[in-house]
């Protein structure tokens, strides 16, 4: 049972193996854009996805998968999120670095532009602001138990990364919550006294 588990894990992740090959390689959207919604729909809550600047740095950590991929942030950014309104499974959490809206376009040249295309690859989805150390120890920490999916694009603009959390589709915080509530109200009538 255990192998015949591991055997089918390892035929999930075949196709994405085979595009990784050297961390280094770039590769052409049509290519990693059709391996990106198997690989969604194999992870599940708590999974991370990383759309990241060209200086990001590669993770020789177990767990940790970076695919160099051709294009900018808000363009792969649309593109994951495409893939993830299309699996039923996992919808995103996502979280920008506070420092990203208060560098200016002097310092960084193109920080304006990009963060209008940014507006627009979102999809309308809401975002969550941290640290960017605080965001990135938060996926570094997760990758110890969870797969975290790092796409590194040509962007080279200081704190533009997008991290995206992975929560399940179809029980939300709330859903959990009402049903501990229940539960406990079942236990508590149960109880003689």
């Amino acid at each position: 049972m255990f192998l015949r588990s591991n055997i089918q894990r390892f035929l999930l992740l075949l196709p994405l193996l085979g595009l990784l090959g050297c961390a280094g390689r770039r590769e052409p959207e049509s290519r990693w854009a059709g391996v990106l919604g198997p690989e969604l729909n194999a992870m599940g809550y708590r999974n991370w996805v990383v759309v990241c600047d060209a200086a990001f740095p590669v993770h020789s950590r177990r767990g940790v998968r970076t695919l160099s991929v051709d294009g900018e942030i808000p363009e792969i950014l649309g593109g994951v999120l495409d893939s993830v309104e299309s699996v039923q499974n996992v919808t995103p959490r996502i979280y920008l670095p506070r420092e990203l809206r208060h560098v200016t376009n002097d310092r960084a040249p193109g920080i304006d532009e990009y963060r209008r295309q940014l507006e627009k690859s979102l999809h309308g989805h809401p975002t969550r602001e941290m640290d960017y150390r605080s965001l990135s120890l938060m996926v570094e920490d997760s990758s110890n138990k969870f797969s975290v999916l790092v796409l590194k694009t040509g962007t080279t603009l200081p704190y533009s990364s997008i991290f995206i959390e992975m929560e399940s589709a179809y029980w939300d915080a709330e859903s959990e919550r009402e049903m501990r509530e229940r539960m406990k109200k079942a236990e508590e009538k149960k109880l003689p006294g």
